[in-house]
């Protein structure tokens, strides 16, 4: 199960990704843009998700994903890391994020990190 520090490591391995402290709590930022954060004690993390996608997950796995009231009008979903499956999923989820937050430029220049293939 990954804990704060596997999110903290995986975060940072991704290009142009820095870590700074906003609300009392790390947040993980591409090129100035935030991605990921790790509230709640750093049990859980937060990650940008479009809403259609969210809503999907919070109704698919309620265990694992949760929209907090404060973010509810935003792109962002909750995870529990004790739900996750391992450090690929959080690799995944954290990768997804950062392209979200990148600018097309960085995208560009890590096509490796490009959008998955589709099925």
């Amino acid at each position: 199960m990954p804990d704060a520090e596997d999110v903290r490591r995986v975060a940072l391995s991704l290009p142009d990704s820095t870590e700074k402290v906003a609300w009392s709590m790390p947040t993980f930022r591409v090129a100035g843009k935030m991605f990921a954060t790790l509230p709640e004690d750093e049990t859980s993390m937060a990650v940008r998700c479009p809403k259609v996608e969210r809503d999907e997950l919070v109704l698919a796995e309620p265990g694992k994903f949760w929209i907090a009231d404060h973010e509810a009008g935003f792109a962002w979903v909750r995870m529990r890391l004790s739900a996750l499956e391992d450090e690929a999923e959080l690799r995944d989820v954290l990768a997804d994020s950062w392209r979200q937050a990148a600018p097309t430029k960085l995208l560009d220049a890590y096509p490796e990190l490009g959008l998955p293939a589709a099925d």
